[in-house]
């Protein structure tokens, strides 16, 4: 009878640590699919635009500039006058200056068909993809696979929007999205 208790008491460890070992090896597996770095701590070299900067710190030529495309945003060109340039002086504005730190997170695709590396912004714990959305100078655009923050960024526009903030202002909106105005003036 005690043969029969230990072997019952073997097999029920040996299942528990055979569910142990099929769940970490499921998260080892997860945890591949992410780059490696979520994260980069870089220096903003310029603002470009409302939805791109140049930043210095990436790689392994720390001097070299390398250009930033924020995720999940669409600002206006800068020819499309007046947003484009509104929206690159809110970016700057956020950000604060050239030579201020900025932090990267990257998502499941970290570059673009240019060759930008794609990123979510942040400075002061805020993200500043949200931000120039909130203040109503981008549209919020959900690219695949891309989609870690798109709830937050859908949320901001439906506040800029409601609010008249930037692009959304009933007395001078924005007639165009910036992909119908890129389109159009090639």
């Amino acid at each position: 009878m005690q043969i029969t208790t230990v072997l019952g008491r073997f097999g029920f460890w040996t299942r528990k640590i055979a569910i142990l070992t099929c769940l970490l090896l499921l998260v080892s597996c997860q945890a591949k699919n992410q780059p490696a770095d979520h994260q980069m701590l870089v220096k903003v070299a310029r603002v470009v635009s409302g939805q791109s900067l140049e930043v210095l710190g990436m790689g392994e030529q720390p001097n070299f500039a390398s250009p930033v495309r924020l995720i999940g945003i669409d600002a206006p060109d800068l020819r499309q006058n007046p947003w484009g340039d509104e929206a690159r002086q809110s970016l700057e504005k956020l950000i604060g200056g050239i030579e201020q730190s900025i932090k990267l997170e990257f998502d499941i695709e970290n570059k673009d068909k240019l060759g930008r590396t794609l990123a979510y912004v942040w400075k002061d714990n805020k993200l500043l993809n949200e931000q120039i959305v909130k203040q109503g100078y981008a549209l919020f655009v959900g690219r695949s696979p891309n989609h870690k923050y798109d709830q937050r960024l859908e949320r901001a526009q439906q506040w800029a929007r409601i609010m008249g903030e930037g692009i959304w202002n009933p007395e001078n909106p924005m007639r165009q999205t910036p992909a119908e105005f890129r389109f159009l003036n090639r």
